[in-house]
């Protein structure tokens, strides 16, 4: 259901050539395989955030963070998509446009570093709309959600609170996700987000 993905990429700028395999510095072109490794190699990567997180600045921020967990994988880890990507028929933002929206996100960011670290809901709210506008550009070929998660997650640590975007085993928080994210359903991101930050947690 949620894997309708078609990608404009007629060049196989990203993939082996009459596959759908992604290029990978390992040239693996097993998919289960790849996404074995990538999967493994990802988690190690996510840890060492947790042990010594990066500091969000901006949007470029995000594409540091993607750097680092992709940076076994792919040649193209940290790098904005050269290709257009749609799912179940909604097309995410075109690249011709990335300038503008980074400018945007850059704004909201700077909007929830001036929020009260006591006002959980404006931080909810504010947490909620950069993650539909950061779901929305997808600048990745690959590994949007996982950058993402992991972005809203060190932006929360900011300002002390704990963010988990991906728990283990949690169906619906998972299917609450995937609808806020799919349908730009800001109301129910700031409720999952709501319900999900630890102000407690450090």
């Amino acid at each position: 259901m949620y894997n309708s993905y078609k990608y404009i990429d007629p060049d196989f700028t990203y993939t082996y050539p009459e596959t759908k395999i992604l290029r990978n510095l390992l040239d693996i072109t097993d998919p289960e395989v790849l996404l074995f490794v990538e999967s493994g190699a990802v988690t190690k990567r996510l840890q060492e955030l947790y042990e010594n997180p990066i500091k969000i600045k901006g949007i470029d921020s995000l594409f540091e963070i993607h750097r680092h967990l992709f940076q076994d994988i792919y040649v193209w880890a940290g790098k904005k998509r050269v290709v257009e990507i749609s799912k179940d028929g909604k097309q995410f933002f075109p690249t011709f446009h990335f300038d503008n929206a980074f400018r945007y996100i850059d704004q909201l960011i700077t909007d929830f570093k001036k929020i009260p670290k006591d006002n959980k809901k404006m931080l909810a709210e504010k947490l909620g709309e950069i993650l539909d506008n950061v779901n929305y550009l997808h600048p990745f070929r690959e590994g949007n959600g996982r950058t993402q998660r992991e972005f809203l997650r060190l932006l929360a640590l900011e300002k002390g609170l704990i963010l988990n975007l991906n728990p283990p085993d949690n169906k619906s928080i998972y299917e609450k996700y995937m609808k806020g994210t799919i349908e730009s359903d800001l109301k129910t991101l700031t409720a999952l987000i709501f319900e999900l930050i630890d102000t407690n947690g450090l």
